[in-house]
């Protein structure tokens, strides 16, 4: 089966979604989703695990996501109508493959509303620790599920507000850090080295590992594919957008830490580590700590909004398709039209989680845990997006361009790399999680006696975004 053809003639019926959106249009919305203050809320957990080499850890993990960003575009062109992980592996490899990098997704949406509310949560605490964590979970967890059961949007001007706003506080930062680094000059040019490398501090295993953790700062840029219907060039743009965004969110994320460095060096250690950003923007400038913990409360909450409403609709499609009993997550809410039971069953998963991951995160925090978690269903999906691209360029022969074959080797030898340095607790969580899928398929195909073509996950572009 030509499954290239298959798209071209699915585009060709005049049904679909309208042609609206440029090349820059693409790259506007990857930059929201991605969100241009990516690295500030694992800023502090980057400097602890690399040794204070947290520059380099994002600078590395952009050159890692790039091959797999082309790999993402690349399956975009020829699959304009699909948008997922889970569409692409199914297609190019088989259901079975398709299915578990969809569940490796699974854990990706499911994760990040709860270190959105983690971070938010412990951020409210700085703020005002009077009052205990717990009740600031308690309360973001209830007003994040009481918006999304009402079916409340985020509108696009509302996007544009937040993406202008966190823009602006950035610039300042910058601002702030010329200034305090120009005010606290030493002579000592190797301030300006050492976060990219410290040979006092150097540990290949430690910037690896920090490596792993910065990979969170790019998560989102696959979003871009699930616009290729509303593209007026896919082929061409949506490859083009998705490698763009991870270079314009790279660079800025590098100067951002870089930055950081410059102002609180690693040898100094942080008051709390998940919101070392705000504590090193105080350094800078005093008045930043209320702004950029706000900006980024604000933002990080939005995300986390979108998070749980986008794993909603993600449930509601498996149980639309009885992947999971439709009565439950089937169920439409007459009024709203929000899938609710789901809606409110994510809330409750969020909120646990965001009170169990600290508690058993060990060496860990709860935000890295949860990073870590976040970045192992995103690899599992990202090594099978590469795969599918190889297959499609090198085994089918479908593209005689060089870069088409080496782009999804080197993202797929790059994803393992990462993958295999996630921490040991993530990775024993992860093993854990991809058993259970194993035996929900087990239990849907009856023994696997039913093909796995049967579990649709309902994956078919939804994207735990800011602006759902």
């Amino acid at each position: 089966m030509n499954r290239e053809s298959d798209a071209d003639a699915a585009l060709s019926t005049g049904v679909g979604l309208r042609r609206a959106l440029s090349l820059r249009d693409l790259v506007i919305y990857g930059v929201i989703i991605v969100s241009i203050t990516a690295p500030a809320p694992s800023y502090g957990l980057l400097m602890h695990r690399g040794h204070g080499h947290a520059a380099l850890a994002v600078l590395i993990a952009l050159l890692a996501m790039l091959p797999t960003a082309l790999s993402y575009g690349r399956m975009a062109s020829l699959y304009p109508h699909a948008g997922s992980a889970f569409a692409y592996v199914s297609y190019e490899l088989n259901p079975l493959f398709g299915y578990m990098a969809g569940w490796g997704m699974i854990m990706d949406y499911l994760l990040n509303p709860i270190i959105s509310l983690i971070w938010v949560s412990q951020q409210a605490h700085v703020f005002y620790p009077a009052m205990p964590y717990w009740v600031w979970t308690v309360v973001f967890a209830s007003l994040a599920t009481g918006l999304t059961a009402q079916g409340i949007r985020a509108s696009a001007k509302t996007n544009l507000l937040l993406a202008v706003l966190t823009c602006g506080v950035v610039v300042v930062f910058f601002g702030a850090v010329v200034r305090y680094v120009f005010m606290h000059w030493t002579g000592d040019l190797g301030q300006f080295t050492r976060p990219f490398y410290d040979p006092t501090t150097w540990d290949y295993r430690a910037v690896a590992a920090s490596t792993s953790l910065a990979m969170l700062t790019y998560i989102g840029f696959d979003g871009i594919s699930t616009l290729a219907e509303e593209s007026y060039n896919p082929r061409r743009d949506v490859p083009r957008a998705t490698v763009l965004t991870c270079l314009f969110i790279g660079v800025i994320s590098v100067l951002q830490v870089y930055g950081a460095q410059l102002v609180w060096p690693s040898s100094e250690p942080f008051p709390n580590l998940d919101t070392a950003f705000t504590f090193t923007a105080e350094r800078a400038w005093k008045p930043l700590f209320a702004i950029v913990g706000v900006t980024l409360s604000v933002a990080l909450f939005a995300v986390g909004v979108a998070a749980q409403l986008a794993l909603a609709r993600l449930l509601y499609g498996m149980g639309r398709s009885s992947v999971l009993p439709r009565r439950f997550f089937g169920a439409i809410h007459s009024r709203s039209q929000v899938p609710r039971n789901n809606v409110v069953l994510v809330g409750a998963l969020a909120l646990a989680g965001s009170l169990l991951l600290p508690a058993i995160s060990g060496e860990l925090t709860g935000y890295e845990l949860g990073g870590n978690l976040v970045n192992f269903g995103a690899l599992v999906a990202f090594m099978g997006v590469n795969a599918a691209a190889f297959v499609r360029s090198h085994i089918r022969g479908q593209s005689p361009r060089f870069v088409d074959t080496a782009a999804p080797v080197l993202g797929f030898v790059l994803c393992v790399v990462l993958w295999w340095n996630l921490s040991i607790r993530a990775l024993a969580f992860g093993a854990m999680w991809m058993l259970v899928g194993i035996a929900v398929a087990c239990w849907r195909t009856r023994g696997f006696r039913r093909p796995f073509e049967s579990l649709d996950l309902g994956m078919g572009g939804t994207r735990a975004t800011a602006h759902e």
